[in-house]
């Protein structure tokens, strides 16, 4: 192995380049600044989600007491590693002080208070995610039993995160919840911003394109087919010509809405009212009444022999 000294000095002169373009002086990392480690953020998600989920991503205890001595140790790991990371975020999200997404730094709880809040929701969340998982099993005549559902469908996976990073991002934790979600999107092609608030008995069908804004409000039952994009408008800025954030700016869809492929709802006024449809390939930007269809006029075709 070469030593430092031995190192080609324009090797050396470009890193101090880099470190000094990084905001660290003298070439210096800024250690009181930790970020949260992203591979060890996720490894807590898929744990959560295997007691969540259990046996579906890894063996399932056979026993009872086994399973129970089970759940007590991984609840044990992940309150651990999960209070190690929210401190992090917490300690580097309040020393740069960035421009995140609204409240999220809004208290000055201790990263061990705030672990045990999320853990005490997990039943609440459980309760939730059943009720997605139920609501795929009712609208997908091609799904043969509920545990098939939770093995393969990469809509269940995306609103697992979601709801894992939602509840993070509710009780003020910085950078987890975005970390979980990007990660879900690129597993599933289905963005869900952890800030959208979701309803129970939540399906997304096939989900590839699916696209859901921060600002999103979704009621109970609500269907979205792939590609569907609910997303803003306009970006509102003050007068200095800085984006305004925290404002709504992603559509409201209410109770048993159904939103077929490719359809386009965009805009922070814009509300879908309780039962209705929005076909294929519709761009809305203003607001539904209850109960409404809503489609394009059908093309024309147009026949021709093949040369």
């Amino acid at each position: 192995m070469r030593h430092e000294t031995s190192l080609d000095p324009s090797f050396q002169q470009l890193a101090l380049n880099l470190l000094e373009l990084q905001g660290c002086s003298d070439g210096q990392l800024p250690e009181s600044m930790p970020l949260p480690c992203v591979s060890s953020v996720m490894s807590i998600a898929h744990d959560l989600r295997d007691l969540l989920f259990p046996g579906v991503h890894r063996p399932r205890p056979l026993s009872p007491t086994s399973r129970v001595q089970s759940y007590a140790a991984q609840l044990s790991s992940i309150h651990e590693r999960l209070e190690s990371e929210i401190g992090r975020a917490l300690q580097h999200a309040g020393q740069v002080a960035p421009r995140l997404h609204s409240g999220s730094t809004r208290n000055a709880i201790h990263p061990t208070e705030l672990t045990a809040r999320f853990l005490s929701r997990l039943p609440q969340l459980l309760t939730l995610l059943s009720s997605d998982v139920s609501a795929a099993f009712e609208k997908d005549p091609a799904a043969k039993t509920r545990d098939e559902i939770v093995l393969c469908y990469p809509g269940i996976e995306a609103i697992t995160i979601y709801r894992i990073a939602h509840e993070l991002l509710t009780l003020g934790v910085p950078y987890l919840p975005r970390v979980m979600t990007e990660w879900a999107h690129r597993e599933t092609g289905i963005d869900i911003h952890p800030g959208a608030r979701i309803g129970g008995s939540f399906f997304i069908d096939h989900g590839t394109g699916v696209v859901i804004g921060e600002t999103c409000e979704i009621g109970k039952g609500v269907t979205l087919y792939q590609g569907v994009t609910l997303g803003a408008w306009s970006f509102p800025r003050d007068e200095d010509g800085h984006l305004i954030r925290g404002a709504k700016r992603h559509p409201t869809l209410e109770d048993h809405v159904t939103v077929y492929s490719n359809a386009t709802i965009l805009g922070g006024t814009t509300v879908i009212g309780a039962g209705s449809q929005i076909g294929s390939s519709v761009s809305l930007n203003r607001s539904v009444p209850p109960n409404t269809i809503v489609t394009i006029e059908r093309p024309s075709l147009r026949f021709r022999e093949a040369a």
